[in-house]
C-alpha cells in the first residue's frame, strides 16, 4: 500500500492564524516520517511517525504536481490492464474532494486526480494504434451509512448483498418490466467515448452529492464516493446489456420452477390421523410439468453462462489488453474527531442524525484500515465483512496487485485542527508502516 500525504493551505479566513509545527525526515528506504507538535514551542513536545510515507507534498503543490508523482505512474499498468486503486482519507476540510474532484474545472493545474487521470487515458487511447474504438466507462456512487446512491441513476437507492458466489453486489429496486421479466437494476455505468463528454457526465453526477454538518465545518461530504473508470468497448457494453437481460428472463422463470417444485412436494403429502406427514398414495406426482419447467430453467442458465463467457472472452482479447481494467477513486468521508474540551461545542452544531453518521463514518474507515493492512501483508483471513464500506471495496483489492493501491492523507496545517491532524497522520501511518 503506497501512502502520501498532503499539506493544504490555509484558507484565505485563516492566514494569520497559528499554523501547527511540523517536520520530515528520511530514511534509508526513502520512507519519510513526520513530526508535528501544536506549537513552535521547546516545552511543547512533537509526536512523530514512524517512516511511512513516500512524498510529503507541501501547501504549495498544485494537484498537477501530485497527479505526476502519485497517479501518473499507474496509468501505464492500466493500459496493461491491471488495476489500481487511490483512496483520500482525512477529517473534513482537509482537502479530499479538492484532491480527488477539484472544483475549478477548467484550470487544468486544478483538475481532481480522477479527470486528469480520465484525460491521460483518452489521450493515450486516441494516439495509439488499435485503440481507437476504446472509451471509459463511467460508474459513479455514494454509500451513506449501509445505502448506496447511484448518482448516475437520479441518486437512485441501492442496496449491498452478498449473493451466492461469493461476489458483493450493488442493486437498486426490482422492475417489473414487459413479458413477466423482472430485473434488478444493477448500478449504472456510462461508456463515454471523449473527454468532453466524461467530464459533463461526472460534473453532472456530482451535484447531487449529499452533504451535512461535521464537527469541522458546515458543507462537509457526509458520504464514500466511489469513482470508476474502466476501459470498454461498444462490445463489452452491449454483452453487458445482454446478460442483464438475460438475468431477467432467469429471475421468474426460476422463481416458477421453484414453487411447481414446492406445489408439486406438498400434493403428494397429506396429513394423518395423528397429526404427522404421511405420503399421499392417491397422488402422483407431475414428473412432465416438473421436467418441462427445469428445462426452461436450464435454458436461461445457460444463456446466462453463455453471456458471461462472452464478456470474459471480450476482456481477455489479446488485441486490446487493456479491456475492462479498472481505476478507482474513492472520496472517504470526512473522519470525524472531537477534542475533549471541546466535544461539546463542536457536537452541538450537527443533528442527532449527523452525530450518528459520524460514528458510522469513523467505524468504516477503521474496518478499512484494518483490510488494508491485513491485504497489505497478505494474510489468509482478510476482514472485508466488518463494514459496508469494506464489502463493496472486496472484489477490487482482490484483483489489484501489490503496489496498485494507493491512500493519500490529507492534511490541515491550522493548530486549531491539530488533533484531527494528529489523528490522520497515526490512521495513515499504521497503514503506510506494515511490513510485507
Amino acid at each position: 500500500m503506497n501512502v502520501f500525504a498532503r499539506w493544504r493551505p490555509l484558507a484565505a479566513t485563516k492566514a494569520e492564524a497559528e499554523e501547527i509545527d511540523r517536520r520530515t525526515d528520511s530514511d534509508s528506504r526513502s520512507l519519510t516520517s513526520v513530526s508535528i507538535k501544536r506549537k513552535a514551542s521547546a516545552a511543547d513536545r512533537p509526536w512523530t511517525s514512524p517512516a511511512a510515507f513516500h512524498t510529503i507534498f507541501d501547501p504549495d503543490d498544485d494537484n498537477d504536481k501530485l497527479y505526476t508523482d502519485v497517479v501518473a505512474p499507474s496509468v501505464p499498468r492500466v493500459l496493461q490492464g491491471e488495476n489500481c486503486s487511490f483512496f483520500a482519507y482525512g477529517h473534513s476540510g482537509s482537502g479530499k474532494t479538492h484532491t480527488v474532484i477539484g472544483y475549478d474545472f477548467q484550470e487544468s493545474k486544478n483538475l481532481g486526480l480522477c479527470l486528469r487521470a480520465a484525460k491521460q487515458l483518452f489521450d493515450t487511447l486516441n494516439s495509439q494504434k488499435g485503440c481507437q474504438e476504446l472509451g471509459i466507462g463511467l460508474s459513479l456512487f455514494e454509500l451513506r451509512r449501509k445505502t448506496g446512491f447511484d448518482l448516475l441513476n437520479n441518486r437512485t437507492q441501492c442496496y449491498v448483498r452478498e449473493g451466492p458466489d461469493g461476489k458483493v453486489h450493488i442493486r437498486g429496486d426490482t422492475e417489473l418490466m414487459e413479458g413477466g421479466k423482472v430485473r434488478v437494476r444493477p448500478i449504472v455505468q456510462q461508456p463515454c467515448w471523449n473527454f468532453e463528454s466524461f467530464q459533463q457526465k461526472l460534473v453532472k453526477a456530482l451535484e447531487q452529492r449529499a452533504t451535512g454538518s461535521s464537527s469541522v465545518h458546515d458543507q462537509s461530504s457526509r458520504t464514500h464516493a466511489f469513482l470508476q473508470l474502466e476501459i470498454v468497448n461498444q462490445s463489452l457494453m452491449d454483452t453487458r446489456h445482454a446478460l442483464f437481460d438475460r438475468q431477467s428472463e432467469l429471475v421468474p422463470v426460476g422463481k416458477l420452477a421453484t414453487d411447481v417444485m414446492m406445489e408439486e412436494d406438498l400434493k403428494s403429502v397429506i396429513r394423518g390421523l395423528d397429526g404427522a406427514w404421511v405420503l399421499n398414495r392417491d397422488y402422483q406426482k407431475d414428473q412432465t410439468r416438473i421436467d418441462t419447467i427445469e428445462a426452461e430453467k436450464a435454458r436461461c442458465e445457460a444463456r446466462v453462462s453463455a453471456a458471461e463467457e462472452e464478456i470474459e472472452a471480450i476482456i481477455k482479447s489479446r488485441s486490446t489488453p487493456c479491456l475492462g481494467a479498472k481505476m478507482v477513486f474513492v472520496d472517504l468521508a470526512g473522519a470525524e474527531y472531537y477534542e475533549a474540551d471541546g466535544f461539546r461545542s463542536q457536537a452541538s452544531k450537527q443533528t442527532l442524525q449527523e452525530r450518528q453518521e459520524g460514528r458510522q463514518i469513523n467505524s468504516d474507515l477503521l474496518a478499512l484500515k484494518e483490510v488494508m493492512r491485513a491485504w497489505s501483508q497478505s494474510r489468509k483471513r482478510i476482514p472485508f465483512r466488518s463494514s459496508t464500506l469494506t464489502m463493496v471495496l472486496r472484489e477490487h483489492f482482490m484483483s489489484t496487485g501489490k503496489g496498485n493501491s494507493t491512500i493519500i492523507v490529507t492534511l490541515s496545517p491550522a493548530a486549531e485542527h491539530f488533533a484531527a491532524t494528529l489523528n490522520s497522520l497515526k490512521y495513515a501511518s499504521l497503514v503506510g508502516a506494515v511490513k510485507t
